[in-house]
């Protein structure tokens, strides 16, 4: 690190160039990317934060967020961990052509999960698959900070060769006594150094492994039907809900206007964007009106949790299923989320 590197300037809000400076294999199906600034910069974020790449491919404009796993608490790079899925146009592009000397450009840091914003003393982290992501960031930010934190970590994955970041997750806990690491593995291999647990997360397991759970703050990241899952199970347990946190960039609540056939078929109403309009029925979302006709916007998640698709109603009436990211001040002028978000009279929009 050179002395510009102490005088970069912060990021910590809009969209940035990335340069990406190394990659490697987490896992078979893993792969972590580090990348700085294509001119020196320190980024500031929130543990659990996540950015949104901003890609062209195949002629095609296309966004998608990723939780950042690396900590603020190491600002001169940021590391994004990505896992190859079926059919997964972005992730699976990345992980194909993506390499060390190439460049991107994302926008955020954005989410509300995140340990700033959700403040305790005593954590419970639950994570299954690459949910992983955002509960490392944050123990490594607070490992790295030494607040004293209590940390249980209990995360959930196929066997052994699936463990995401095992070794340095191990170092953290050897090295910080108040950190506790304990996997569930379905395949019921046991692991040398720390606690495991055969088979999938239980209320039998996790009160061995954690027995004060009621007593903390939790954060849970995973497949939908893992974090359901444990909803239900602290839930019947008794937990305190207040204190129960999850992130996910799950099944959307959209489809690509692409994809929808009928687009306006039996439409109630109309949906003005400056000199464009659109027919929209009572079950077709806003982003689905502003995608037919080819107008710009960000969908990243597509599921009312990035933030990205934010826009803002001059009239009409609209009904919301997501105002996750959005403040009370921004939902009192009108803004909203558009894959979240159905017209109920005929609106007027403002895109960006």
């Amino acid at each position: 690190m050179n002395q510009q590197d102490y005088q970069s300037p912060n990021w910590q809000a809009g969209e940035i160039r990335l340069v990406c400076v190394e990659r490697w294999q987490e896992t078979h199906d893993v792969t972590s990317f580090r990348f700085q600034g294509a001119q020196p910069v320190k980024f500031h974020f929130k543990p659990g934060q996540f950015i949104t790449f901003l890609l062209d491919i195949a002629g095609e404009r296309l966004a998608r967020s990723y939780t950042i796993s690396s900590s603020p608490s190491r600002p001169y790079s940021l590391v994004v961990t990505i896992k190859r899925i079926p059919g997964g146009r972005v992730s699976n592009y990345l992980v194909d052509n993506l390499q060390a000397g190439h460049s991107v450009n994302v926008s955020g840091p954005a989410g509300a999960f995140n340990l700033i914003d959700i403040a305790a003393d005593k954590y419970l982290f639950l994570s299954a698959g690459s949910g992983i992501t955002p509960m490392y960031s944050m123990s490594r930010w607070l490992t790295d900070t030494q607040v004293g934190s209590d940390i249980a970590f209990v995360h959930s994955a196929k066997a052994k060769e699936d463990l995401i970041f095992h070794d340095a997750l191990l170092k953290m806990a050897q090295h910080h006594p108040n950190m506790a690491l304990h996997y569930s593995l379905e395949s019921g291999e046991a692991l040398e150094a720390c606690s495991s647990f055969a088979g999938r997360l239980s209320l039998v397991m996790l009160a061995e492994a954690v027995p004060d759970f009621l007593e903390r703050t939790v954060f849970v990241c995973g497949p939908e039907p893992y974090m359901q899952a444990a909803k239900t199970m602290l839930q019947d347990a008794g937990f305190d809900m207040s204190r129960y946190h999850q992130e996910s960039f799950g099944a959307p609540t959209s489809s690509p206007a692409s994809q929808v056939e009928g687009l306006g078929d039996d439409a109630a109403f109309m949906l003005q964007i400056g000199d464009v309009s659109t027919p929209l029925n009572e079950a077709q979302t806003v982003l689905e009106g502003i995608e037919a006709k080819g107008l710009p916007i960000i969908a990243a998640c597509r599921s009312g949790v990035c933030g990205a698709c934010k826009c803002q109603v001059l009239s009409g009436e609209t009904e919301s299923s997501s105002e996750m990211t959005l403040t009370p001040a921004e939902v009192e002028q009108g803004f909203i989320l558009a894959c979240s978000t159905r017209i109920r009279s005929d609106v007027t929009l403002a895109l960006g």
